[in-house]
């Protein structure tokens, strides 16, 4: 008998770029998240070298209701580099599971984005016809696109995508003092394991949100 994941209905799998430029939306993504009452799961909250990084994935994949999935760096940036084919990959395990999986997986819904409009299409002309949101590499409109996509789909008495980023903001400050007068230095803050930091977000909100 199918087992849904008692948290099921407020998981979100993110499928992003795990490169050290795009630390700059990932974070502002997290803290989106949890701030709006939903829980963030990536393949990078755990890590155990004898686990298959795609069994990884499909357990994520079958436990989120939610999924955000960032196309972004679907072009490569220099000749004779290739291009990532990781995130269409696991865009299209997401949506073949509500495809196939109709029963238990009818709900799930996507958030596909991309840096710039329309650029998708020449690698993915399948995905035509979707509609998708651009952020543009800048972690503000990242905010409003997530914000307003959620509100989109149900979600009610929310701030607006302005006072969030505040937020975030309050929080990235108090964050780096904190660790930095706990001897952390500016890499052991960069490198800071994202289940580390998740609970950062949660405890800070914690102390902070009426």
């Amino acid at each position: 008998m199918f087992a849904m994941h008692a948290n099921y209905q407020k998981n979100v799998f993110i499928n992003c770029p795990f490169d050290k430029d795009y630390r700059s939306l990932l974070r502002p993504m997290i803290f989106t998240l949890i701030y709006l009452g939903f829980t963030p799961r990536i393949a990078l909250e755990r890590f155990d070298s004898g686990e298959a990084r795609i069994q990884k994935i499909i357990e994520l994949i079958k436990e989120c209701k939610f999924g955000i999935h960032d196309l972004s760096r679907l072009k490569s940036k220099s000749r004779g580099e290739f291009y990532r084919l990781n995130m269409p990959f696991e865009l299209g395990l997401d949506m073949g599971a509500k495809v196939f999986c109709k029963t238990n997986y009818q709900d799930k819904k996507y958030l596909i984005l991309e840096k710039e409009p329309f650029r998708y299409q020449a690698a993915l002309s399948d995905l035509s016809s979707s509609d998708i949101k651009t952020h543009k590499n800048d972690a503000r409109t990242l905010i409003r696109k997530l914000r307003n996509w959620f509100v989109e789909n149900g979600l009610q008495s929310v701030e607006g995508a302005t006072a969030i980023w505040y937020k975030f903001n309050d929080f990235m400050s108090e964050f780096y003092e904190a660790r930095k007068k706990q001897g952390f230095s500016d890499e052991d803050i960069y490198e800071m394991p994202i289940p580390e930091f998740i609970d950062s977000i949660k405890e800070w909100l914690e102390k902070n949100t009426n």
